[in-house]
């Protein structure tokens, strides 16, 4: 597996910066959780994906980075990807349906949220995710690691695209070599 070219700055490589107050959009994997998708109807590639990920919760893949997740899934499942941030065919989320299994790029991302009166936010400066769940056109579970909940495991989150002030994120589905 190739590696992200060494003039990215290790800092920028694969840095959450996230308040302790945002744990509360962090959960624990529980045994039996599954995505909020009906599976048995994913492309191939997106299931293979999760299935990955199923068999690495709560454990560290490659060095830990964010990006070793998806890297990792994707060179396992036989799926094309350039081997620095993209990571397949990137979609619109306004016009094709997000599917679990696809895997998401944030660069310079906030998010701002307000829960029981109280505000917070989260910086993703530059972060992988896998799409774990789909709760709603902008409201997904996301599998990752690097981050200050997880550290170098693989956890799942709650992410609300609606909650994005800043930044952008791209939004690729697995596609076969």
């Amino acid at each position: 597996m190739k590696k992200p070219s060494a003039t990215i700055p290790l800092l920028a490589f694969c840095f959450l910066l996230v308040t302790s107050y945002s744990t509360i959009h962090h959960r624990q994997h529980k045994e039996g959780l599954e995505p909020a998708f009906q599976t048995d109807s994913l492309p191939e590639l997106n299931q293979q994906v999760l299935d990955f990920v199923n068999t690495h919760l709560k454990k560290k893949v490659g060095r830990g980075e964010c990006w070793d997740l998806a890297a990792e899934a994707l060179n396992e499942v036989g799926a094309k990807w350039n081997h620095k941030y993209n990571y397949g065919t990137r979609i619109e989320p306004e016009i094709t349906a997000v599917l679990p299994g696809d895997i998401i790029q944030f660069e310079g991302v906030n998010l701002a949220f307000e829960k029981d009166g109280k505000k917070f936010w989260e910086q993703m400066y530059h972060h992988t995710a896998v799409i774990y769940g789909v709760k709603g056109v902008h409201l997904f579970d996301i599998a990752h690691q690097n981050t200050s909940a997880w550290g170098k495991k693989v956890g799942i989150s709650t992410l609300n695209l609606d909650e994005v002030k800043k930044g952008k994120y791209f939004i690729y589905r697995p596609v076969r070599k």
